[in-house]
Formats: C-alpha cells, structure tokens, sequence
C-alpha cells in the first residue's frame, strides 16, 4: 500500500512538474495553446493557390509552417512540448503560410519549389511528425498536385513579366547573375554548401549528378548532362521536361535572368 501511494505521488508529481515546465520556452515561445481566430481554414483564402493544394498545405503543412498550429494534448507536457516549440519556430522561420499573401510573386515561386524538392525527396514533413501523425505523410497524388501547381505558377509568373522562354542573344552579366542567385536560388542552394539541391559552385562544366556525396535523384544520376549553357538553359526553363523524375521544380521563366545567372555560375567555376 505503502509502494502505491509512493507511486500514485511520484506520477503525480512528475505530471505536475512536466506541466509547469512547459511554460518554459527554452526554444521559443511558439504560443501552442494561444487561442486563435480565424482558424486553419483562412490560410491561403486569398492567394492563387489551388483548393487541392491549398487542402494539402493546411492538413500537412500548417501546424509547423504557419500561426494556426493544432497542438495536441500531449504538447502541454515537457520536454514534448520544447522538442514542438523548437520544430515549429524553426519552420516558420523557413516559409510561413500566414504570410503567403505577403511575399513576392518570385518569392512565392522559390518557396513552391523547396516544397516540391523536399516532399519528393521525404525530408518534409519531418520524420518524427510522420510517426506519430501517419496521416500527414505526402501521397503520391499529393505530389502529382504539388508538382502540377509548381508548373503553374512559374508560367504566371512569366506571362505577368511579359517575359519569353527562349534564350536572350548576348552575353550575360555575372553580376547581375550573383543577384539572381541570391534572389531566387538561395532558398534551396548554397555556393559551397550542400542544401535542399547540390552545392553549385564548379557546376558550369560539371556531369549532372556527380557532386560527391549529395543524394541526387536517380533521374538525375542517370542523365549523363554536361552543365554548359545550353543545357543550364534548357534546365532552368523547364527541368521536369528536360529529366522527367528528378527533384526539382524550379524555374526561371526570365530569358535574361536565366543567361544572367549562367554567366554567373560560369564565373564561379573559375574560381
């Protein structure tokens, strides 16, 4: 009898304890149990995103990248709720739903394009929000909607610049190049380091795929493409057309921008 109450006071206080932790933030105060309104539901009412992924982005997507967050029970005990706290801030700091409306329309196209490489690739929804939610894990007509919309919105983008896809004649400006980089590429690339895509200094000249230990797409791996300026143009134009399969679905609908950007990257490869 002795043992049980020893027991029944220790959960006690062991639940007690994990609660009144909780209210301590050493990640951040992400607000899990803030009361909100509107709910999930106002996400995105207002931008072009399609109903379809609109449903996928608020169901799978929202409780880490957006101020409508559904935490559930077991957030108000620590350290669950700290290890929560820690994922969510760090996801709304990468790209925030809330916001959406706010961004650029090339903004908007970037963070469309880390969306598609990083479900294709598995790395979102994060691993440890799969296990315990099964449901939020992204289905193969997910990405064939998600993949679809990022098409979309890079042809709108270059239809609202008045912007043709062929190749502009002359040559590119780097320096503009290393501006567009910093603009539109950044997001999922970095010079010198690996990212969500492959470190591109050295790329001009280099095989499609051969970057030392970047898990490319099998796709890619396979394509046996010589990145040069023909074929950086054809890929920043369209890389689904060019290697159906692969992890990419970024676009530069800008003719300028694309010959701009190669020259840069050229530059890069001197160095």
């Amino acid at each position: 009898m002795i043992h049980l109450r020893t027991a029944t006071f220790a959960c006690a206080f062991s639940l007690t304890a994990s609660l009144l932790l909780a209210r301590v933030h050493p990640f951040g105060n992400a607000g899990l149990f803030a009361t909100r309104s509107p709910g999930k539901t106002s996400l995105l009412a207002r931008s072009a995103v399609p109903v379809d992924v609109r449903s996928i982005l608020i169901m799978k997507c929202a409780d880490c990248h957006s101020e409508q967050t559904e935490a559930p029970l077991y957030g108000r005990f620590a350290p669950i709720s700290w290890l929560m706290e820690r994922d969510i801030i760090k996801g709304r700091k990468a790209m925030n739903l809330s916001l959406w409306e706010s961004y650029s329309a090339e903004a908007q196209q970037t963070f469309v394009a880390k969306i598609v490489q990083e479900t294709k690739s598995h790395e979102m929804p994060l691993i440890q929000y799969r296990m315990i939610h099964r449901d939020k894990s992204i289905t193969d007509s997910n990405l064939i909607a998600i993949s679809r919309w990022a098409r979309t919105s890079s042809t709108s983008i270059s239809s609202m610049t008045g912007q043709s896809i062929g190749l502009s004649p002359g040559r590119g400006d780097p320096v503009r190049g290393k501006g567009v980089f910093e603009k539109r590429c950044t997001g999922c690339h970095a010079l010198t380091k690996d990212h969500e895509g492959p470190r591109l200094q050295g790329v001009f000249g280099r095989t499609s795929g051969s970057a030392t230990d970047f898990d490319y797409s099998t796709a890619l791996k396979k394509a046996h493409i010589v990145w040069g300026e023909d074929s950086l143009d054809q890929w920043l134009t369209d890389p689904d057309a060019m290697v159906p399969g692969n992890n990419m679905e970024f676009r530069v609908p800008k003719a300028e921008e694309r010959r701009d950007l190669i020259s840069f990257l050229k530059q890069c490869a001197r160095v």
